[in-house]
């Protein structure tokens, strides 16, 4: 793996992971979380899920970076204009399918964790890791995470990003959940996360073309 350190990948990839996550059902999951058990043992346990996460997004990349330059661009090109596709169109929902989706997914957060308070951190911990990785798994971001490692050839820089965007909005959602819910537009954050992605797939089919 290269284990070299590009700050302006990192940056944009920490940047785009944030923006993404914010109205993620991974925000709204630690948010639940933390209302039911002590925030840093939730937030220890989230942050080693996105660890494993983002550790397999970015070996995911890497292998597909084996391949021609081309193909890794068409590759990469459509996850970001997938991703843009489906950020815009979740931002563009009404005020009202947003809360009732956010309210189903709280929900089902809630049957997973359960009823009955955990009180050993050991288990606070596992429950949040448990909890996280089954929200994550093949999520937009974990997906994101992959194609920029594939389409940089950088899997450390993209790793120390993505898991730092992740790990911040989960500190956010521990700590500021309810008060973020109330004040920033979720809609706005989808439709700006998704218009970023909708510039990278621009980028990278300029690149594609230019590598034909």
């Amino acid at each position: 793996m290269n284990i070299s350190f590009d700050l302006a990948i990192a940056a944009t990839t920490f940047f785009v992971i944030f923006l993404a996550e914010l109205p993620d059902k991974s925000f709204i999951a630690s948010l639940v979380l933390a209302t039911r058990f002590r925030h840093l043992y939730v937030w220890i346990g989230v942050s080693a899920a996105f660890f494993i996460q983002c550790l397999i997004a970015v070996t995911a990349g890497g292998f597909i970076a084996l391949l021609p330059q081309a193909p890794v661009l068409a590759v990469t090109g459509a996850f970001f204009a997938i991703g843009a596709i489906v950020l815009i169109r979740g931002g563009l929902k009404s005020r009202a399918e947003e809360a009732a989706e956010e309210a189903a997914e709280e929900s089902d957060v809630l049957s997973k964790v359960g009823d009955q308070p955990v009180e050993s951190a050991r288990k606070i911990i596992l429950t949040s890791f448990v909890v996280i990785f089954a929200a994550e798994w093949g999520d937009l971001t974990q997906i994101f995470a992959a194609a920029q490692a594939a389409k940089t050839g950088q899997p450390f820089t993209v790793f120390i990003g993505a898991w730092l965007g992740l790990i911040t909005v989960a500190g956010l959602a521990v700590v500021l959940g309810r008060w973020l819910q109330k004040r920033i537009p979720l809609s706005r954050v989808r439709i700006a996360s998704g218009i970023v992605l909708l510039v990278l797939a621009g980028w990278t089919a300029s690149e594609f073309v230019q590598a034909l």
